[in-house]
């Protein structure tokens, strides 16, 4: 399998605080990949680095979208990244509240149409048509997530779950090759998370979307990664399959002596 996401010496500094210290971390196609780390560690101004919301101070960040050549992304904003095809969820959720099921998931679907302003105004055949199709497909995205029950039900009525996973189903679709997941059992009970589990898996194996995450549940995390990076203080600290870290003792020391099978 070829790495699709390459990330080479990322440093990030904020005035005189090094959030992230030349990391190099990759995700290869097929795999579902987790990056953990205690509290403050800068798992999300990783993702933040990334996906174009911050700048990194120095480093690179290399894209290779599924039989297509080699792209530095560096510097690109965040509607641009996601045009790449990298789509993210966020550690808060961030739904359009107001705004029904379906809404959400087009919403996520606009960024592969091509109508301009001229055609939103004067409605011509081209975008009638697209819209449709938009419609269309984000309801089928919506079949996948199991979330067809509430689609026509305002994002902020729904279960915390749900709206977990409408999170995801908005960031799939944009039609990504790569999937960023900002911890997204957080809040979660165990049914939920069981869940969430099972989603995933299925997300890599019927849509061909790579995952890389950042989650607490080390449950969740040793049960669904085909391998593991380590942070602490923005530095790597460790990488593997998920029996060498868990048995690491590098690992074991940054999470306080705590058992990270708990």
């Amino acid at each position: 399998m070829g790495l699709i996401l390459e990330v080479k010496n990322m440093t990030k500094d904020f005035g005189g605080l090094r959030a992230l210290d030349r990391l190099d971390i990759d995700v290869a196609e097929g795999e579902i990949v987790a990056l953990i780390g205690p509290n403050g560690a800068g798992k999300t101004t990783f993702f933040n680095c990334i996906t174009g919301i911050y700048a990194p101070t120095q480093g690179d960040v290399l894209v290779t979208p599924y039989g297509k050549k080699q792209e530095r992304i560096n510097g690109l904003k965040p509607n641009h990244v996601t045009e790449k095809g990298l789509a993210r969820t966020f550690q808060n959720i961030r739904l359009f509240a107001n705004m029904t099921v379906l809404e959400n998931v087009m919403i996520g679907r606009h960024c592969r149409s091509s109508s301009g302003i001229l055609g939103a105004i004067f409605r011509n055949r081209k975008t009638v048509s697209e819209e449709k199709k938009i419609v269309k497909d984000s309801y089928t995205i919506l079949e996948k997530i199991g979330l067809t029950t509430y689609v026509n039900e305002f994002a902020k009525n729904l279960p915390y779950g749900a709206q977990r996973r409408l999170e995801i189903a908005r960031a799939m679709a944009t039609d990504p090759f790569l999937l960023l997941l900002d911890e997204p059992a957080a809040g979660m009970n165990v049914r939920e998370t069981e869940e969430l589990d099972e989603l995933i898996v299925r997300i890599r194996d019927e849509e061909q979307i790579s995952i890389l995450l950042i989650e607490h549940d080390m449950k969740l995390v040793m049960s669904l990664s085909d391998r593991i990076f380590v942070m602490d203080y923005g530095k790597k600290i460790a990488q593997g399959a998920p029996a060498e870290i868990q048995n690491d003792p590098v690992v074991i020391k940054a999470y306080l002596g705590e058992d990270i099978d708990a």
